[in-house]
């Protein structure tokens, strides 16, 4: 009939379902898995964060279809901070966390390596505010912290950054001197 209005069976799907977010996650896997990864600085738990983000967000329930991307990447990061609990003033990090990260720092590429290498505070601070373009504010929500924390874990993670920048370009620098010098 000319003019009826569609039942609900027949409009479009306007929220997120289970097989919209398994697309999304294959989709994205290599990405989403890093973002797993930065925040954890851990393979294991980055899996487990990773495997739990597709389980939760496939189950939850009312989300706008468009804005199923965001909502993935906002679960890996709730995921993640659920399993880490980074906060601020906490230390740099103990001799556990230390030995760990550079077990798995050594197998990375530099940039990776210098990043997970960050106390769990402000590689937080850093993946959500400079990579993921979180603002400030929001990042202070997720991590229920204040805007003066992330800022000044943000301004500490750079710094590490790019001193860990430095100390690899001087390395980079004394190989390439070695490898001279040996054929030589």
């Amino acid at each position: 009939m000319p003019g009826a209005r569609q039942s609900l069976s027949e409009e479009p799907a306007r929220y997120a379902t289970g097989p919209d977010y398994c697309r999304i996650f294959e989709e994205d896997m290599n990405r989403l898995y890093m973002l797993s990864f930065l925040l954890t600085a851990d393979h294991l738990l980055a899996e487990r964060c990773f495997v739990q983000s597709l389980d939760d967000s496939a189950r939850s329930s009312r989300v706008w279809k468009n804005w199923a991307q965001s909502w993935a990447v906002r679960t890996i990061v709730q995921n993640a901070n659920q399993m880490i609990r980074p906060r601020p003033g906490a230390g740099r990090i103990s001799s556990h966390t230390s030995e760990r990260n550079a077990g798995h720092a050594k197998n990375e590429p530099a940039e990776i390596a210098a990043v997970i290498g960050l106390p769990a505070f402000e590689r937080f601070a850093f993946v959500l505010s400079v990579l993921e373009r979180y603002p400030d504010q929001e990042c202070s929500l997720l991590l229920n912290c204040s805007r003066a924390d992330v800022t000044g874990a943000g301004a500490q993670a750079f710094q590490s950054i790019g001193k860990s920048a430095e100390l690899h370009r001087g390395l980079a620098s004394f190989r390439s001197d070695e490898q001279v010098a040996a054929s030589a």
